[in-house]
């Protein structure tokens, strides 16, 4: 009897919680400084991907120095920790989850990964969203902002006050302008006093790298949500700003008729140009000109 295969970069300790490799087949990576090795795996007991976490592109990533600057999310350390976040939505999205079967935090010797069954589709491009996905995604938000708590930060560890919201987002984007270095002073000034009025009662669970690829399609349908890496508890306000650069004019008019079904849509006027900088800063869509993010139509 043949032993099973050894899955890549793992060690014998990571392994005692998966099922018996058949094989597995490295994914090409989308970008150069991608947060994971994706390896589409064949088990015994059905196909899963494992992603295996590269610290050091976690560590050197402007999004993830963000994340960790204002909500304290360190994704290597905390990655073992993310069956509550895969358990939470599975039974509060109206989307698939894919079913969680192991993680791990980095160690000395050992990276911070994550395992996961896979589930039918393909990735979503945002070419091919429909207004039947648009309200899909509006019940998926709808039902996540329903959750709610008066603390905010890390989805296992929120453990910020609604008076630390202000404080922790001036210092945020102080830092991250200062690592950017491209943003003029006077708008940096402007943008750091408002974030010092940007108050929050209530917190949600968001993410705030949200994109049309970490969604999969089915059948022309808007079918799961796969990448969960960079949850949190924040304002829904910041959900909204970031829906501003997804959804053109039509989406967001569908969105926002599905969305009021059971929520009063959020008042954006004070908290814009802050959370906008945060996301500019954060390099969520990989926008390069501040003038162009900034001064992008306002949907909300």
């Amino acid at each position: 009897m043949t032993s099973p295969a050894s899955y890549p970069g793992l060690s014998s300790a990571q392994q005692k919680n998966l099922p018996d490799l058949i094989q597995a087949t490295a994914l090409p990576m989308m970008y150069s400084d991608s947060t994971h090795q994706l390896w589409d795996c064949e088990t015994v007991q059905g196909p899963l991907f494992l992603k295996i976490c590269n610290s050091d592109n976690v560590s050197q990533s402007i999004f993830w120095q963000g994340m960790m600057r204002l909500f304290a999310l360190n994704l290597p350390q905390q990655l073992g920790e993310f069956e509550q976040v895969y358990t939470f939505l599975s039974t509060q999205s109206r989307l698939e989850i894919p079913g969680y079967i192991a993680s791990g935090s980095a160690t000395a010797s050992d990276p911070a990964f994550i395992a996961v069954k896979k589930i039918p589709g393909s990735m979503l491009i945002a070419a091919e969203v429909d207004n039947l996905m648009v309200i899909t995604l509006a019940k998926h938000i709808a039902s996540l902002h329903q959750y709610s708590k008066t603390t905010w930060g890390a989805f296992g560890q929120p453990e910020f006050t609604p008076q630390q919201w202000p404080q922790r987002l001036q210092k945020t984007l102080l830092k991250l302008a200062e690592i950017h270095n491209r943003i003029p002073t006077d708008l940096l000034l402007e943008v750091t006093e408002l974030a010092g009025i940007c108050t929050a009662n209530e917190f949600v669970p968001m993410m705030p790298d949200l994109r049309w690829d970490q969604f999969l399609q089915h059948r022309g349908k808007l079918s799961a949500l796969v990448d969960l890496d960079a949850f949190v508890f924040a304002p829904k306000e910041l959900d909204f700003i970031l829906l501003e650069y997804l959804l053109n004019e039509q989406q967001a008019r569908v969105f926002a008729q599905q969305y009021q079904q059971s929520h009063n849509l959020p008042d954006l006027s004070v908290v814009r140009k802050p959370y906008r900088l945060l996301l500019f800063l954060m390099n969520v869509l990989g926008e390069e000109d501040i003038d162009t993010w900034m001064q992008a139509d306002t949907r909300f």
